[in-house]
């Protein structure tokens, strides 16, 4: 049997629309042709233990049918970032491409998808006594003088850092402070064409309508399926601030299921302009359509 190229397959696109069935159809076409698929997760929130109902990690009958990597790993109590994830993620493809294994890189999270791929100047990890004494300055002088002392030694962030956005502007202030804050590039890194191994990007897409009643049906299955118990054991157990980001979490401590189904959506929106940004890639729509047969095409 003619073994495919060990190429790096990638599945993006928005919650709902189909990944993890189209990664387990593609896996198969993979199998009967020799290869040894193992898919690897780009998400930002599913490498949490305790939040994979949530996060909407593949469920046990479907990693046994196909294994996944870097999924439910990290202790919610800790913090986590996509430079730590792209040095996993890069160790994961490198290993098993050297082994003969096909990975196949599954997710949502736009910059992990990218940080898998490709090799990005990603910001590092700041020592929470930075944060803490960056907050303090902006609590004692006041968000405007600090946004003036961020422009006067940094004058390329007078257009993107404004003083009413606290998040961006200690962000930034942390990156000045332990000295990794530069002026950005002309050209983003996050849509160079450029891969660390021969790519297949595959962008699935759907109807809106179509989306928005599959987005709607996961939030209530994961609701069935006990995501609430699943936050609120997260919560009494002291879960990280990254932690906390994950879509739904505030929502069902809250009990608002609809607000969660509108966010959601909302958030569907964001990863989709994610996908019309991304570079070579191949957009399939799923709309009423079998991943099986999907998978056919891609893999005649």
């Amino acid at each position: 049997m003619v073994r495919v190229p060990r190429t790096v397959f990638a599945i993006f696109g928005p919650t709902g629309v189909g990944k993890t069935g189209l990664a387990l159809a593609l896996a198969a076409r993979l199998r009967a042709r020799g290869e040894r698929p193992v898919a690897v997760s780009a998400d930002a929130l599913q490498v949490y233990a305790g939040l994979e109902l949530l996060t909407g990690v593949a469920d046990a009958a479907a990693q046994t049918e196909l294994e996944h990597r870097l999924v439910g790993f990290v202790p919610v109590t800790e913090t986590f970032s996509a430079g730590r994830y792209a040095e996993l993620a890069h160790a994961e493809i490198d290993g098993l491409l050297a082994e003969g294994s096909t990975p196949i890189v599954v997710g949502g999270t736009g910059l992990y998808l990218r940080a898998a791929l490709a090799e990005l100047e990603l910001r590092p990890e700041v020592p929470p006594s930075v944060r803490a004494e960056v907050i303090a300055a902006i609590e004692r002088d006041g968000p405007q003088a600090a946004r003036a002392d961020l422009v006067a030694r940094a004058p390329w962030t007078a257009d993107t850092v404004r003083a009413s956005d606290t998040h961006r502007l200690v962000r930034t202030l942390e990156l000045e402070a332990v000295g990794a804050l530069t002026p950005p590039r002309a050209e983003s890194q996050l849509w160079t064409q450029e891969t660390r191994h021969p790519t297949r990007l595959l962008a699935c897409v759907m109807e809106r309508t179509a989306l928005d009643a599959a987005i709607d049906a996961r939030v209530e299955a994961m609701v069935a399926a006990g995501a609430a118990d699943e936050v609120r054991r997260a919560e009494a157990t002291g879960a990280s601030g990254t932690a906390r980001k994950a879509l739904g979490y505030a929502e069902l401590l809250a009990g608002d299921v609809e607000t969660m189904q509108r966010k959601t959506r909302r958030y569907a929106r964001r990863q989709l302009t994610w996908l019309r940004k991304l570079p070579g890639v191949e957009t399939i729509d799923l709309t009423g359509r079998d991943p099986v047969d999907v998978a056919a095409e891609l893999l005649p």
